[in-house]
């Protein structure tokens, strides 16, 4: 008899298109969820009847209360090598085996540029306008050249977003709690004194940092009250980075110039939630990761990760 595997979180329906499935369909009939399953309760009702769950990023938690009420559930596959919302206890507790995937670091730089280049050049109001014949030019674009790019953080994503703002002439600065100044030469940008320092110098800030209870609400009102009214943050990292209440609160104010975010608090964004609405903010909903080479690493490895597991010898396993 075939085992059941769930891929939930498949928004595209892309998750059997972009990787080849043939080594398990079989052994393994797999269904694929395009909608979200916001509660433990549409997890346990939906996901009773499958062996198999591969889950993207971290959206779903997967708590101890979910492993007790999914006794069919033996292999949980989730995109990325860390993720903070599955009980790994409780997974060994219930027999559960819980694997992983690589995860590129490609997408994420290359969006935050996307968003740092459409605040600073008014992109999305300006091609909205000459689509609903609107002024020709309504506004005035931000330069990069010789400007300062302030990046909190500087691990392997930031190391790569510096690069780039390197590349087009910006000065860049860089500071986390334990940055050192061998790393940020190592870079090519400088270490600031302070995260203050920092955000008084910037006229772009870059959030990425990993979320932890020392960079959780690092950025609060009190922070962009700090930044430049001329001055543009980015986050393509974790929400709660950046007090979402104080951004807000900033961009409604006009106390900067605006915000690129990729990430929020509640995902997907519930419908008639203010970030859907707020002025000077060109947000996005949580692409970061989201590219056809990366789809093709999470589904590709899940589909090995089955295959090792039905083989009695799982790989990448977390936990």
């Amino acid at each position: 008899m075939k085992l059941r595997c769930a891929v939930i979180e498949d928004f595209q329906s892309a998750a059997t298109t972009v990787a080849d499935w043939s080594s398990v369909t079989a052994d393994v009939d797999v269904v694929t969820f395009t909608e979200h399953l916001g509660s433990t309760e549409e997890v346990a009702a939906t996901l009773a009847e499958f062996d198999i769950v591969v889950t993207l990023r971290e959206r779903v938690p997967f708590p101890a209360e979910a492993f007790a009420r999914l006794p069919r559930l033996r292999l949980l596959i989730a995109s990325g090598m860390r993720n903070s919302v599955i009980d790994f206890a409780a997974a060994e507790q219930h027999g559960v085996t819980v694997c992983g995937t690589a995860s590129s670091s490609t997408p994420p730089v290359e969006l935050t540029w996307a968003l740092l280049l459409g605040l600073a050049r008014s992109i999305v109001p300006e091609a909205n306008s000459l689509r609903a014949d609107g002024p020709w030019q309504s506004t005035l674009g931000a330069d990069l050249h010789g400007r300062t790019l302030g990046l909190l953080g500087l691990g392997k994503i930031g190391g790569r977003v510096a690069q780039v703002g390197r590349a087009f002439g910006m000065e860049v600065v860089a500071w986390s709690q334990n940055l050192t100044e061998e790393r940020t030469k190592e870079v090519g940008t400088a270490l600031a004194g302070s995260r203050e320092e920092l955000l008084e110098a910037a006229d772009f800030v870059s959030v990425h940092l990993a979320l932890s209870e020392r960079t959780r609400g690092l950025i609060g009102a009190a922070e962009l009250a700090r930044m430049r009214p001329t001055a543009y943050l980015v986050n393509t990292s974790r929400a709660a980075i950046v007090d979402q209440d104080a951004l807000l609160a900033a961009l409604h104010a006009g106390t900067i110039a605006g915000a690129g975010i990729d990430v929020f608090d509640a995902e997907p964004l519930p419908a008639g939630h203010p970030m859907r609405t707020a002025p000077r903010l060109l947000a996005t909903p949580h692409l970061g990761y989201v590219s056809r080479a990366n789809y093709a690493t999470y589904y590709g490895q899940a589909v090995e990760n089955i295959r090792a597991f039905l083989d009695g010898e799982p790989v990448r396993r977390l936990g």
